[in-house]
């Protein structure tokens, strides 16, 4: 390519004044192989060969310096500038790659720190049981009554789960984050934390007795919707509705996107009912924020990483999560199952 574009430039340089037609015809050559060379063969590391081919052109044209002068500027305008559009175009892709990268890395890391928190999770609540289960073999096996064939079982047992508690330490407990959820802290005080901070949040429902996995996912998603709302709506009034089903838990987080929620002067908890509008709307599929029951929706992508994480804890726990745009709002939903309740 640098020999093509040196070769244009020497014809160029040549004293062809019987075929005008020749300059013309070269100029574009010269344009087409410059652009070409930036664009697809990146930083040129044989300039040296095309100042030395190209040499000779200049020389032809010393005699005079106006018609060098004009040359010069020519080779400036049909070489240099094509050259650099190629080399922006070749930049601008390369950089559209990285950034895709990018965001595969956001979401990817988003994914592994949620996964952290539920082997967090799984380690609080199973080395609970599994530590009960180890303290009541062990008050068994001190049992006066016990015959010696159960009481060296109740030891085998309470051995058992002493292992398994240190196995499961040692699997997950390196995974386990420096700030965690307040212990026993449910919606309400998380709730009640964002008034406190400045935030207008409309609470409906309440939930107690849930397993601690889908308790604290139900936190979670609260968690991050209020989140969201704070940073991306700041002013807005946001809806939490906590609902309890047959078999499953549903929560939504809704905050106006410019001003369909009333807005208030101060923070503070405003009680649900009929002049509420009679509930949070479901996401709908069909609005231009993207909300699907897939994966890497883009809403998600534009909300920021916290949402890719999020669906993913509700999908490993069984649950279905949504999050987009519907009319003037942006909801977050999930529906997680309670495992051991009937539909």
């Amino acid at each position: 390519m640098l020999a093509v574009i040196a070769g244009g430039g020497l014809v160029n340089g040549l004293a062809l004044d019987g075929l005008p037609m020749w300059r013309q015809v070269v100029f574009v050559g010269l344009a087409v192989a410059a652009y070409l060379h930036g664009r697809y063969l990146g930083v040129a590391r044989g300039w040296p060969v095309l100042v030395g081919v190209a040499a000779p052109a200049v020389g032809l044209m010393a005699v005079d310096l106006v018609e060098w002068a004009g040359a010069v500027a020519c080779l400036g305008v049909f070489v240099g500038l094509p050259w650099g559009a190629g080399r922006f175009r070749r930049q601008q892709a390369l950089l559209i790659v990285e950034l895709r990268r990018a965001q595969e890395l956001v979401a990817e890391r988003a994914r592994l720190r949620e996964r952290a928190r539920i082997a967090a999770d799984v380690h609080d609540s199973l080395g609970h049981e599994l530590a009960l289960i180890a303290l009541r073999a062990g008050g068994l096996e001190l049992a006066p009554d016990l015959s010696e064939e159960n009481r060296r079982a109740a030891g085998e047992l309470r051995e058992s789960a002493v292992v398994a508690t240190d196995r499961l330490r040692r699997t997950v407990g390196l995974l386990r984050e420096t700030t965690v959820v307040p212990v026993g802290e449910g919606v309400a005080e998380l709730v009640a934390r964002a008034v406190d901070a400045g935030m207008v949040v409309r609470l409906e429902g309440d939930v107690g007795g849930l397993p601690e996995l889908v308790d604290r996912a139900v936190h979670r998603v609260v968690q991050e919707g209020l989140t969201n709302a704070a940073r991306h709506a700041p002013g807005s009034e946001v809806g939490v509705t906590v609902s309890r089903r047959a078999g499953e838990v549903e929560v939504r987080v809704v905050n106006a996107l410019v001003g369909g929620l009333r807005s208030g002067a101060s923070g503070g908890v405003r009680p649900a009912g009929p002049a509420a509008g009679g509930g949070l709307r479901p996401p709908s599929p069909s609005s231009h924020g993207g909300t699907t029951e897939d994966g890497g929706t883009r809403a998600e992508e534009l909300a920021g990483s916290g949402l890719v994480g999020l669906r993913e804890r509700v999908e490993l726990l069984g649950g279905v999560f949504r999050a987009g745009v519907d009319g003037d709002e942006f909801v977050v939903c999930a529906r997680v199952p309670v495992r051991g309740e009937r539909r």
